[in-house]
């Protein structure tokens, strides 16, 4: 910086210039003899960061409906068995014939159960991976850990290895991983690479969730089919994010997530989907123009699409850090300007 006036043509000093002296910002003012006094900023890595306390949560005591239901699940289970087993039973005692082809549905029906629930333990697991995941990343950003971000990279990386979409994305990783020393840094690179992609699928998978959802309402004659049609492509745009960004769910794993969107909803407010978002986009005047015409429809859709918005942010292994979070207004905008042009 210089003590001379304020607008003048853009210079070139050498710092060795007799005429040239490098102060503290907080210096009275420039010493005497000194044509140029220039002020040094500070290195972005010795301010201070804000450190969150991470809160802990209260411990539960025992659960006594886990163990009630467990143990109502295991009677259940026990009952089956028996009433299968004299089943085969009373088939044998009837004829050899028909006992083999009971014993043999009996045990088709055993190992589908098994594969289902193995598959079901699976997506689970692949569920609190991603969460995992998520809730690491967060932490190596703050504190810039290195080996914890490269220990979330392998992660990554492990997670999305079926992804044929992010096959270039991964080599680029895996090529240009170890030359970023920060691990916040490593952290971002690894969602430039990975998640840009996917952002952009999840967004398009929102955007025409929301906008079949605002077509169908509109034109159905019943607020029960309504009900039914928005909850159901609810369900399946959050299993296909997650299958996007690689939880790959089951029945359970479903469940489990729909919960975790409704919660994540619950907290940040964004069930309060009504006209207010919509005069944040168009204005009070074509708001009650769509309105008279669409009504339930677009805010169906509104709602539909912040439904997608929390089901991308529960489903995706990394917080957005290096990339912009997808916001309703954009998506408001893409469904509002969809249907005036349909109804042009």
């Amino acid at each position: 910086m210089s003590d001379h006036a304020p607008y003048r043509r853009p210079a070139a000093f050498r710092l060795d210039d007799p005429d040239v002296t490098v102060t503290s910002s907080d210096a009275a003012g420039a010493p005497a003899g000194a044509t140029v006094r220039v002020t040094p900023e500070p290195d972005a890595a010795q301010l201070p960061a804000p450190v969150e306390i991470a809160t802990t949560r209260p411990r539960r005591g025992f659960r006594w409906s886990a163990l009630f239901w467990s143990a109502l699940g295991g009677l259940g289970l026990l009952a089956s068995g028996l009433s299968v087993t004299a089943l085969v039973e009373d088939l044998f005692a009837r004829s050899q014939a028909l006992g083999w082809i009971g014993l043999s549905l009996a045990a088709l029906a055993g190992f589908a159960l098994l594969v289902i629930v193995t598959r079901e333990i699976v997506g689970l697991v692949r569920l609190s991976t991603v969460e995992t995941l998520r809730q690491r990343a967060a932490a190596a950003i703050a504190s810039d850990d290195r080996a914890e971000g490269g220990a979330i990279v392998d992660g990554l990386l492990r997670l999305m290895r079926r992804s044929p979409r992010l096959a270039r994305a991964r080599m680029t990783l895996t090529l240009h991983g170890g030359e970023i020393i920060d691990g916040a840094d490593l952290v971002r690179l690894a969602e430039r690479e990975l998640m840009t992609p996917l952002d952009q699928e999840a967004r398009r998978l929102v955007s025409a969730a929301a906008q079949r959802v605002s077509i169908v309402t509109a034109v159905s004659p019943r607020a029960s089919v309504d009900m039914i049609f928005v909850l159901a492509t609810a369900f399946a745009l959050i299993r296909r994010l997650a299958f996007l960004y690689g939880s790959r769910p089951g029945t359970l794993g479903q469940i489990r997530l729909a919960r975790l969107v409704v919660s994540h909803l619950a907290v940040t407010g964004g069930l309060a989907v009504g006209d207010s978002v919509v005069q944040q986009v168009l204005g009070h005047g074509v708001v009650a123009k769509l309105s008279a015409r669409l009504g339930e429809g677009v805010l169906n859709g509104l709602l539909t699409a912040r439904v997608g918005l929390a089901a991308i942010e529960v489903t995706r292994p990394l917080p957005f850090a290096a990339l912009p979070q997808p916001a309703l207004r954009d998506l408001a905008a893409d469904l509002l300007r969809r249907r005036e042009d349909a109804d042009q």
